[in-house]
């Protein structure tokens, strides 16, 4: 058994793909639209293994504050590969504006991550 992959809703659909497709070498399918309910998607997939990420907007989502913790979702983590692959995605991610909450550093049990705040407010983990 495997996760198959995660999903998120977004205000801003296009904007969080090309977020993903920029800093995480996402691939993506085309659009689905259900013109009966306005749900639009995307899925994402990344260059190593099968988990893929469900982008979902849909005309009503909630005005939720997705960076505030609270039961559920917390953060997306992506694993880069490198202790240096780290450390320069994450000055790319500060050099073009996004907050940087936490690292590079070695966390308490032993993962070497950082951590950012992404387009509407979402986590972001990045990782070995």
């Amino acid at each position: 058994m495997r996760i198959d992959h995660a999903a998120l809703f977004c205000r801003n659909l296009e904007q969080m793909r090309q977020f993903f497709i920029d800093y995480f070498d996402a691939r993506s399918n085309e659009q689905y639209h259900n013109p009966r309910t306005g749900l639009r998607t995307y899925i994402l997939s990344f260059t190593e293994g099968s988990t893929r990420l469900e982008l979902m907007q849909r005309p009503d989502v909630q005005d939720a504050d997705p960076s505030q913790p609270a039961i559920g979702y917390v953060h997306l983590s992506f694993a880069v590969g490198s202790k240096k692959g780290v450390d320069l995605l994450t000055r790319r991610l500060a050099a073009d504006g996004y907050t940087i909450t936490s690292g590079p550093r070695t966390t308490g049990d032993g993962y070497y991550e950082s951590c950012i705040i992404g387009p509407e407010k979402i986590q972001i983990e990045i990782t070995i």
